[in-house]
């Protein structure tokens, strides 16, 4: 059980549970005042939320009721959109990230921590470079963003072992229960993550941290863990399974329809208290991904994509995000008696807001074809059409500014915002289908139709607008009234264009822009608003902003703009798009083979000795013989050789080995340096991360006679590429687990070998134990001058072999400074070649690409900062292993620009330590 699945509460048992008090996130009555029940008269009424977060210096409190988070009095919907540090190995790429996640609506960031990138070995542990948790909180804070914290100990999250570190096999303690072997450790990993944590709680007003989840899975855990969190400083509100308020995190989503009709469902449910799973996936670099996982490639559906670029699935969560941020009602809702739409096809649900009346209506379509029905809203039936196997969020009676109301729309809101007096609404939907939005108006008002699409009628007190809805076209209309000197501005927008509409909050008030791929930052300077952000294609520029300001610039440079009919800053030309980009020819590759441990004459007297009796593992060791599990000694990530003397192996007829991997597993064995060949688990596993194979060799004739005496032992060598630990279950065997003999019994001698000592910067989860990782031949600075030429693109048949064959190559990239460029190395070869290949780019282990597995990406994306692209130089090194069945040949490699924006972050690069000579 992970401790973030929803415990769902009904609303009466909810409302029977809360009484009618403010519950407090207490933890278990043990934190400061900061975090105690709200315990002012009465529920806290609708209104303004609070505003954006920040490292203050000013104390803050935080609680909740049955509707809502509520900060220092305020309402909060959080619409927390879920990142992982480590799945993006270049700090300054956090800063991207970060701000996007604000400028697409999130108002918090998801966090997880994984143990096993932070330890290496009992006691030991690192919170620098690229696990800087200091810096990240640093720099949410920066960005305006709360943080929900999650550093398990278990997070599950598609890592090895579920974020448990590799060593923690070998301890004896049974994870996640209250075994205090267990409890030790965790109790450890917590408090070094919590000394920096209570150096960043929002309810201090040192950082934004607002909410703390943890792994709970049994009732006493969850008793000492308040003991821990107590005893370490942590005040923040504790999120654990039996939280009153669920922790809103639903599975992932393919597309933007169902994205909809899954967060409009929670919607529909009251919850207040979102995670977008995931916001950003990444990539699950070097060992860490999970072992079912495909590729490296963390969620391909996230809607920010492993590039960095936003994805088809943006929209709607974009648009949800402003919703909640700019629409207070949105913050207290309870269910509403229910509503049937005229086709029962359409399901409704319908919230209230018990302070405003205003009325949210979710209209659900399952069916594989586009209803148009009509359903009672705000007292008239209204038709609206829901594409099929779609969903839309409707509202009736919100405020849109002085004494202007909504008496229906079938377009969704997306906010509502006042700039100086001007009162500004937008409504977004699909392309190509008609708004319609109706104002309660008791006088005749004035409207002004800004842009041709808009047509407008005014009946009985009500204003129709009727826009048809273009691709990437925002359409205005003006509406003003003897009775107000303000003025409304409605906006109506497709998703496209909804994704252009960048609302910014400053100390000096709230400003929207529209125009760019991106707003990062806006401030306000005396006559001057100072914009940052990208954009990719040419973008014309509108700026609603406070009285007073008359001057625009945009990434540090004065843009020439003018008032505009719609009462904006209207840039005179438009912001220049991002210049084309030539990337280099992957070319000067050198090669070189490797595997000499399968030579019966290799110097292994400095492996560990493998002839241990007894293991902590869940797999059994096999009676009378010794201990081969990777893990027992000391070797938890990558591949792993054994070599085994045999004495008295004169008349072998054939070797059996058992062995245990994840998936994608692989085995390669030789006898006294002859290949005896390749094998690889099959089937689906034991459904907890673990694949257990026997591979039968039997022996050519030639070999059968070897082996026979002391001074001349048979030597077989064992390959096992173990993949990583399942999630469920850690602590089973990774590697040989037992050898059998027919035809002789010779007396065995094991010896075993993985990955050298962790890298101190990339840490232990970036190499394993091939003869070419332990000697640094992925590292840059390794002279590989003795190689001979030859590309991966290029092999030929007569280089088959069983077994590992490195390509090196070094090229260079000029990007401008001001162009941010997503850069993907590309293996165009045929998808059925049988091969694996470890990608590492300046040392860095980018992940793994296994040839002949169903729909395996073959695109890895290179992160700036670990990529060199300011005229400097990179080293590729790519570890290819092959059965021996085809020659290691990839087809092509070549690089390819994933994206580019004119703007971006500076970008500062990763520490990437060469080969030590």
């Amino acid at each position: 059980m992970e401790l973030s699945r929803p415990h769902r509460l009904g609303r009466r048992a909810f409302s029977a549970l809360a009484g009618t008090t403010v519950l407090g996130l207490a933890l278990g009555g043990s934190v400061s005042s900061a975090a105690l029940p709200y315990s002012g008269p009465g529920p806290v009424p609708t209104g303004p939320p609070p505003g954006p977060p920040g490292a203050d210096g000013r104390r803050h409190r935080v609680a909740l009721d049955r509707y809502s988070l509520l900060v220092d009095g305020r309402r909060l919907a959080l619409w927390s959109g879920e990142m992982h540090p480590f799945r993006l190995p270049s700090p300054s790429l956090w800063r991207d990230v970060l701000q996007k996640l604000r400028a697409y609506g999130h108002n918090a960031v998801g966090v997880r921590l994984a143990w096993n990138q932070h330890s290496p070995a009992p006691g030991a542990y690192d919170f620098t470079g690229v696990r800087d948790l200091d810096l990240f909180l640093r720099t949410a804070a920066e960005c305006g963003l709360y943080v929900v914290l999650h550093p398990g100990p278990y997070i599950g999250a598609g890592v090895d072992a579920g974020g448990l570190p590799g060593w923690l096999t070998t301890v004896g303690a049974r994870a996640r229960t209250t075994d205090p072997a267990y409890l030790r450790h965790a109790d450890e990993w917590l408090s070094r993550v919590n000394a920096i944590v209570a150096r960043h709680q929002f309810t201090r007003g040192s950082g934004t941290v607002l909410l703390y989840r943890a792994d709970t899975p049994e009732r006493g855990d969850l008793d000492h863990l308040r003991e821990r969190l107590r005893a370490d400083g942590i005040e923040v509100p504790l999120l654990h399974a039996d939280s009153p308020l669920a922790w809103e995190e639903p599975e992932r989503t393919r597309d933007a329809a169902e994205a909809r009709r899954l967060h409009f469902a929670r919607l529909a449910h009251g919850s207040t208290l979102h995670n977008v799973h995931m916001a950003f996936g990444g990539t699950s670099w070097g060992w860490l991904p999970a072992p079912s996982a495909p590729s490296p490639t963390y969620d391909p559906t996230a809607a920010i994509d492993e590039a960095r670029r936003p994805t088809a699935k943006l929209a709607p969560l974009h648009q949800l995000g402003h919703l909640l941020r700019h629409v207070p009602d949105f913050t207290r809702m309870t269910q509403a008696p229910a509503i049937r739409a005229a086709d029962a096809r359409i399901r409704v649900r319908r919230l209230v807001n018990p302070d405003t009346g205003a009325q949210a209506y979710v209209l659900r379509n399952d069916s594989a074809a586009d209803v148009t029905s009509t359903v009672p809203m705000g007292g008239t039936e209204v038709e609206v059409t829901v594409p099929a196997r779609d969903a839309k969020l409707l509202a009736t009676g919100l405020h849109l500014g002085a004494g202007r109301r909504l008496a229906y729309a079938t377009v969704q809101p997306m906010l509502a915002l006042s700039v100086g007096k001007l009162d500004i609404a937008a409504f977004v939907g699909r392309a190509g289908e008609m708004a319609h939005l109706v104002l309660d108006c008791p006088n005749e008002p004035w409207p002004t139709r800004l842009d041709e699409e808009a047509a407008w009628t005014f009946d009985h007190g009500k204003l129709h607008v009727m826009v048809p809805l273009k691709k990437d076209r925002l359409t205005r209309v003006r509406v003003r009234s003897g009775e107000t000197d303000r003025t409304l501005l409605l906006l109506f927008a497709d998703d496209a264009a909804s994704l252009r509409l960048w609302p910014y909050e400053t100390p000096s008030g709230r400003v929207l822009v529209r125009g760019p791929e991106l707003l990062r930052e806006a401030a306000l300077d005396g006559p001057v608003i100072r914009l940052t952000g990208d954009t990719v294609d040419e973008r014309e520029l509108e700026v609603w902003a406070p009285p007073g300001i008359t001057d625009v610039t945009w990434n540090g440079e004065r843009v020439q703009s003018g008032l505009g009919r719609a009462l904006s800053l209207m840039t005179v030309w438009p912001l220049p798009g991002v210049p084309g980009l030539v990337l280099p020819a992957l070319d000067g590759w050198r090669r070189r083979t490797e595997n000499f441990e399968r030579e019966p004459d290799y110097g292994d007297e400095g492996w560990p000795v493998a002839d241990r009796r007894t293991s902590h593992s869940t797999t059994p060791v096999p009676d009378g013989r010794p201990v081969l599990f990777a893990d027992d000694y000391g070797f938890h990530y990558g591949d792993v050789w054994y070599r085994a003397r045999l004495t008295g192996a004169s008349g072998l007829e054939s070797v059996s080995l058992a062995y245990s991997t994840g998936a994608d597993g692989l085995l390669m064995a030789w006898l006294d340096g002859e290949p005896l060949g390749t094998h690889r688990p099959g089937g689906a596993g034991d459904g907890k991360g673990t694949w257990t194979a026997t591979a039968e060799f039997r022996l050519p004739r030639a070999l059968r006679a070897r082996g026979g005496d002391d001074s001349a032992p048979a030597v077989l060598s064992v390959l096992v590429r173990r993949t990583q630990h399942g999630q469920d279950a850690y602590r089973a065997a990774r590697g040989l687990t037992s050898a059998r003999f027919e035809g002789a019994s010779p007396d065995v001698r094991w010896r075993i070998m993985g990955a050298a000592a962790p890298d101190p910067v990339r840490g232990p989860l970036n190499h394993g134990g091939l003869y070419g990782e332990r000697h640094g031949w992925h590292l840059p600075g390794y002279d590989d001058g003795a190689w001979e030429p030859g590309s991966p693109a290029a092999a030929r048949d007569e280089d088959r072999r069983q077994g590992v064959t490195w390509y090196r190559t070094t090229f260079r990239l000029d990007v401008p400074p001001e162009i941010d460029a997503s850069v993907g190395l590309v293996l165009d070869g045929s998808p059925d070649r049988d091969v694996r290949v470890q990608v590492f780019l300046n040392g860095w282990n980018m992940g793994e690409y296994v040839g002949g597995a169903e729909g395996t990406p073959r695109t890895f994306v290179l992160p700036n900062g670990i990529l060199r692209t300011r005229a400097a130089a990179n080293t590729l090194a790519l570890a290819v292993l092959s059965p021996g069945t085809a020659a290691p040949a990839l087809g092509p490699v070549r690089l390819e620009l994933l994206g580019s924006a004119a703007g971006g972050v500076p970008v500062k690069p990763v520490p990437s330590p060469g080969r030590r000579r």
